[in-house]
């Protein structure tokens, strides 16, 4: 496993255009395999998840035990309908139909959780956007990802990571939340803005991302609009941090502006982009991309870090095995960008972290049109909702599937791996743009923290899954023990 080959499946199929002509061609009802349903057959309406209640629906079980009862959905097929709140959703189970779910251009991005996240994203950036304007937006944001480009950032990655392990004392206590989202943050506003972005601020989009993403996830299980207007405690604390977040993003942008300097990055890109008509983009767009790669960006990555660092402390033995090998290919040198191609085993821990706990655990789409997958009607309008944990540990794709196995991701085992069981990044147009870039730190920081250090968990540490739109450990801390 690579950074050139971060996807541990077979090859996709390629991806479906995003136009009105490939919209239109899809109308007939279509299999997962992409193959016409038998013509005059009905197509089956979904079975009913069980343990629903008054008013809640199954959102309750959602905010109950989460992660437990998505991956039991496919116990009851492989469509299941949800209700939530007043609202019916539409579940699904298997990586076949969620590969045809992403690749087909008749469900668009939207839905519970993009609902929950338009007061953080905004409706003007690439995450939220669909059609025309996402091809535009996407096609600002590319060469800053493109695979081309990722090496120009490699001496910002090389020097974040180290500094992680020279900040890091022997002995002392770790707090892996704040420390994997200072890093995260540096990494990405130094690369992708340029920004003299300081520790004040990587703190700030901490705390205020840990309010708002708890917050958002409430509104999505149970999306029960006027009683999160209400002036409750709960209410005030979202709304103060949410304000800080967009603060945030305004005072990067207002400080680009006044500087009068255009350095090849992102920022660059979108303050002089222009829209479908020729004309500049508009400040609310410039500040939704903005907050589109700080902040679920930085979270998702940071969520990453966490897990692994939990990942080496809890498996020593596989910590040892990245320091032999980052050994073995620098000679006793610090750890370079350069060096990240050649580290398999260090890249595979990364991949099968991510398999066990990604940090995006659910996503959601919306039906533009009246549809099909696997045989069960899909009513335009209506939401479907998948989740990528319970996806990549279904004992009926992976064997040993709760073990946390790095090797299981070498050619000879990788093909074993059923198709689009394991997407860390997504597919199709939606694929996330950053996946290089995310892989490329994700494996030199676990290179240079677990070749200067052991991990151990100290008393007070918890790393239960706390679930919000990410998963993260409850509080992690660990203390570094020198090699």
């Amino acid at each position: 496993m690579t950074v050139e080959s971060v996807k541990p499946e077979t090859p996709e199929t390629p991806e479906t255009p995003e136009t009105p002509e490939a919209s239109r061609a899809t109308k007939t009802p279509r299999t997962a395999q992409g193959t016409d349903a038998p013509e005059g057959q009905a197509l089956r309406e979904p079975p009913v998840a069980g343990g629903a209640v008054p008013v809640l629906g199954h959102g309750w079980r959602l905010l109950r035990d989460p992660l437990a009862f998505m991956s039991q959905l496919r116990d009851h097929g492989e469509v299941v309908r949800l209700r939530l709140g007043p609202k019916t959703v539409y579940a699904v189970t298997t990586p076949a139909l969620t590969g045809a779910l992403a690749l087909n251009p008749d469900y668009h991005i939207a839905g519970p959780l993009w609902d929950s996240l338009e007061g953080l994203l905004g409706k003007e950036g690439v995450a939220t956007a669909n059609g025309p304007r996402h091809r535009r937006q996407r096609r600002t944001i590319q060469p800053a990802f493109r695979l081309g480009a990722i090496p120009a950032y490699g001496s910002i990655m090389e020097e974040e990571a180290h500094a992680l392990t020279e900040r890091w004392q022997p002995g002392r206590t770790v707090d892996c939340t704040a420390e994997s989202f200072r890093v995260a943050v540096r990494i990405a506003a130094r690369c992708l803005l340029r920004g003299d972005y300081m520790d004040e601020r990587a703190e700030r989009l901490c705390n205020a991302l840990a309010t708002v993403f708890r917050g958002m996830y409430r509104r999505m299980v149970v999306p029960l609009g006027p009683l999160y207007r209400l002036p409750l405690p709960a209410n005030r604390e979202f709304n103060r941090a949410l304000a800080d977040l967009h603060l945030l993003v305004d005072e990067i942008v207002a400080e680009r502006r006044a500087s009068g300097q255009k350095p090849d990055d992102l920022l660059t890109a979108l303050l002089s982009a222009a829209d479908e008509n020729g004309d500049p983009i508009g400040e609310q767009e410039i500040h939704d991309q903005v907050v589109a790669i700080l902040t679920p960006g930085s979270e998702t990555v940071a969520s990453t870090i966490m897990w692994l660092l939990q990942s080496l402390a809890e498996h020593p033995e596989h910590a040892d095995r990245v320091r032999d090998e980052v050994e073995s290919v620098t000679g006793g040198r610090p750890v370079a960008f350069e060096d990240v191609r050649e580290l398999r085993h260090t890249n595979n821990v990364v991949v099968e972290s991510m398999r066990l706990r990604p940090a995006v655990w659910i996503l959601t789409r919306r039906a533009v049109t009246d549809t099909e997958l696997g045989g069960y009607r899909i009513p335009a309008g209506a939401d479907v909702v998948y989740s990528p944990y319970a996806i990549q540990r279904d004992e009926r794709s992976y064997a040993r599937n709760l073990d946390f196995d790095p090797d299981r991701w070498l050619p000879e085992r990788a093909k074993e791996v059923p198709k689009h069981a394991m997407s860390p990044f997504s597919v199709g147009n939606r694929k996330c743009p950053s996946d290089h870039f995310s892989m490329a730190q994700l494996s030199l920081i676990t290179a240079a923290l677990a070749t200067k250090y052991r991990f151990e968990q100290v008393d007070g540490s918890d790393d239960t899954t706390r679930v919000g739109i990410t998963l993260r450990p409850q509080r992690l801390l660990l203390t570094p023990v020198p090699r």
